[in-house]
């Protein structure tokens, strides 16, 4: 039998196991393999091919972009570009993303990549953080980080009504995602970078999991003497065929109340 020299696959492969918490019975089950060819594989005894690969991947319901560093470990080339966002997008899509920045007007909406980062975001969504953010709105200008601007006192957070459980429940939020993708070192960077704000209990470093994971999230701003609210919902595309489109997400906003409506016509018809 052929031994490789090195088993970076095998480290990579018994990694995501042990992260889905399933032992080597339970993923051969699921992959259909024999449990003896996966511990061959683990070990380092037995290539996989590149449907192996893959079909590994599938069973372990791997990222993307982690699929292909498997594969690259067991030396084949990758399965998903990594485009940038203009590539990304082929023309119906980037008119379909388009189609929704100017449909949510006059309410926010942002488009983020998978650390939060805003690439996108409609005309609603600069006029409402501009108006929060005021003289700090050059913040904008760049490619902001919508966590980051909750947490940090210079940013969103003095503004953020009932901040301590709105950053809870962001925090949790980002917390099972860096669960749900063990190798994403950007992701755990973001974490670590939350949580050592001033005001962050050290308590909220470790994640509670039986707090429900709600699909919509309620965010209230007090700006002045009127405290205004949204309905907020995030989206993601279904089967993408690259990482970039994998990894975006879409959060819009929708107004809870009469005076966050009638704020978001105001500041539309200003300009």
């Amino acid at each position: 039998m052929n031994v490789p020299t090195s088993n970076m696959f095998g480290a990579l492969l018994r990694y995501w196991r042990n992260a889905r918490g399933l032992s080597q019975l339970d993923l051969a089950a699921s992959a259909e393999v024999s449990a003896r060819h996966l511990s061959f594989l683990e070990t380092g005894r037995a290539r996989p091919s590149r449907e192996m690969v893959m079909q590994l991947s599938a069973a372990l319901d791997v990222p993307m972009r982690e699929q292909n560093a498997l594969l690259r470990a067991a030396g084949f080339s990758d399965a998903f570009a990594e485009p940038g966002l203009g590539e990304a997008l082929d023309p119906l899509l980037r008119k379909t993303v388009e189609h929704m920045l100017a449909k949510q007007e006059p309410y926010p909406l942002l488009v983020m990549n998978s650390h939060y980062d805003v690439v996108q975001m409609n005309h609603a969504a600069l006029r409402l953080f501009g108006l929060a953010l005021g003289d700090r709105a050059h913040a904008l200008v760049q490619r902001p980080n919508v966590l980051r601007l909750a947490f940090d006192p210079e940013g969103l957070r003095p503004l953020i009504a009932d901040w301590s459980a709105c950053a809870r429940h962001l925090l949790l939020r980002l917390q099972r995602e860096v669960l749900q993708r063990p190798a994403d070192t950007a992701l755990k960077q973001l974490l670590s970078s939350l949580c050592s704000y001033d005001g962050v209990p050290a308590d909220w470093r470790v994640p509670d999991l039986s707090e429900p994971s709600l699909a919509t999230f309620n965010l209230h701003f007090q700006l002045g003497e009127q405290r205004y609210g949204f309905l907020t919902a995030l989206t993601v595309f279904n089967a993408p065929q690259n990482i970039t489109v994998e990894e975006l997400r879409l959060e819009s906003y929708f107004p809870l109340d009469d005076a966050t409506d009638a704020l978001c016509r105001m500041l539309a018809a200003s300009g």
